[in-house]
């Protein structure tokens, strides 16, 4: 057990050296995956035929002079024998189906995981494929997703987020980044453990606050300077002459209980500064300093700093539509797509309702997923809209994110749809803000199948078990029957 926390702790001391080992430029070939089947191997009890019956082990016994002299006995045990090897038979033969069919069944399942898969992996390339296109034509939105993909295919270790957004100003050859952090519980509590004689028990030993600091402080530098690395490792090289990074964490305000986003790093380099330095042998928190980067004196208690750019990249970045409705086959389960595929369907869905829609980028936006217009004259406007796909109770503070949402773009409506439900507090929020609608599951459907001729299916939710509250009896996290959304 001590082992297993000092090769954890050794893992995040050695996130920047691990990242350069990898070595060399990147280029975009690099960005796809190759599909390699995965081969069939089923559970040996299917793939093993059970052994026939054979007569002999049923066949009756040889008979004394005095059995022979009596037919009737002989015949007696002769016909016994039979029957029991003939529900032997039997048994083995169902036996023996039920086994094929297993295994058929076994085989279907693996080819279809396959197919899936494989799926999976051609709509990753063929993204690539869409992005070296957009990169060679210089594209900044191409640009921007290249390097994206580059910096969150970096392998990092277990628990540490990926989660990038990035931002690229051909006119500047600067590239933005808004990088996700961990919270400082990444750092393991436990320093050691000791058996206790007198006890007889292994006792954990806490590591001090203050290694506990110093682990997680470097743990956000050496991230920050992977990020810088992996945009200047990738190839052309003429596009990028410098980085800004700016390193965020999510994290709920303990005296308010709303969720905050603060920045803990702020920095920028050339790429002649960056290519000075020895990543191998410096350390990470004072080449941070040497960058002038705006570091928080206190990022374990997640004291934030003035970013040196706007986290927002983009008030309004604008994607291409895509046809998420024609994608669609059969009876499709929405737990099942892709958030980007669910936040085009959403706002196809907006768009058949008479609305004009811009689909936003996945992160960064302000917790925007889209920007809808109503044309009508009368009861127009800029309306926000966020797609919730969740498989438990969408939680308070998704409404009052939209609300702040609504006030930040000078929105008129704001619109939370999800997959799943909402709990009392979001439906009384609602009520009291009076320009916000909730589209839960049920009704999400409903307006699919009128809008868009689509029969779907949410899938699998997680609801709790009701808890007698109150008079009501109804459990907090349990919504109201719902009701026929208003129109938009």
């Amino acid at each position: 057990m001590t082992s297993a926390v000092a090769a954890r702790v050794a893992e995040l001391e050695s996130i920047l050296v691990d990242g350069l080992a990898v070595g060399g430029p990147v280029y975009i070939d690099q960005l796809r995956h190759a599909y390699r089947p995965w081969p069939f191997v089923p559970d040996r009890a299917l793939v093993t035929a059970a052994e026939k019956p054979a007569w002999d082990d049923y066949a009756p016994p040889p008979m004394g002079w005095l059995a022979r002299v009596l037919t009737g006995g002989r015949r007696r045990a002769a016909t016994q024998a039979r029957a029991r090897f003939g529900r032997a038979v039997r048994a083995h033969r169902e036996h023996e189906e039920l086994r094929l069919a297993a295994l058929a069944e076994a085989e279907r399942r693996h080819a279809v995981a396959e197919a899936s898969r494989r799926e999976q992996i051609d709509r990753h390339n063929a993204q690539v494929d869409q992005v070296e296109l957009g990169v060679e034509a210089g594209d900044a939105r191409a640009v921007a997703d290249y390097y994206q993909l580059l910096i969150e295919a970096a392998p990092l270790p277990d628990g540490l987020p990926a989660a990038v957004d990035v931002a690229y100003r051909p006119d500047e050859r600067r590239l933005l980044v808004v990088r996700e952090l961990p919270t400082v519980e990444i750092v393991p509590v436990v320093r050691e453990y000791q058996y206790v004689r007198s006890l007889d028990k292994v006792a954990p030993r806490l590591r001090t606050a203050k290694d506990i600091r110093r682990l997680y402080s470097g743990v956000v530098a050496q991230l920050v300077l992977r990020t810088l690395h992996a945009a200047f490792e990738a190839q052309p090289p003429g596009l990028v002459d410098e980085v800004a990074v700016n390193a965020h964490v999510s994290t709920r305000n303990r005296a308010t209980g709303r969720s905050e986003h603060p920045c803990l790093v702020s920095v920028t380099a050339t790429r002649e500064q960056f290519g000075d330095l020895v990543l191998t042998r410096l350390e990470p928190r004072e080449c941070l300093r040497h960058l002038s980067a705006v570091v928080s004196p206190h990022p374990w208690d997640l004291e934030a700093v003035p970013p040196i750019f706007d986290p927002d990249l983009s008030r309004y970045r604008v994607v291409e539509p895509q046809d998420a409705a024609a994608l669609l086959d059969g009876r499709p389960v929405l737990l099942q797509l892709r958030p980007v595929e669910f936040e085009h369907l959403v706002r196809q869905l907006f768009e058949a309702m008479g609305m004009r829609a811009w689909t936003t980028q996945a992160s960064a936006d302000d917790g925007v997923d889209a920007v809808a217009v109503n044309t009508d004259p009368i009861m127009g406007g800029v309306c926000v809209v966020q797609a919730k796909r969740y498989r438990k109770v969408v939680p308070p503070d998704a409404v009052r994110a939209l609300a702040g949402a609504m006030d930040d773009k000078r929105a008129g409506r704001g619109v939370l749809v999800t997959t799943s439900w909402f709990g009392r507090a979001t439906h009384e929020f609602a009520a009291r803000h009076g320009r916000i609608q909730l589209i839960d599951g049920g009704q999400l459907e409903h307006l699919l199948a009128e809008h868009l001729g689509l029969q779907v299916t949410i899938g699998p939710l997680e609801r709790p078990i009701p808890r007698q509250s109150g008079r009501s009896g109804r459990s907090p996290d349990v919504a109201p029957p719902a009701v026929n959304p208003p129109p938009l």
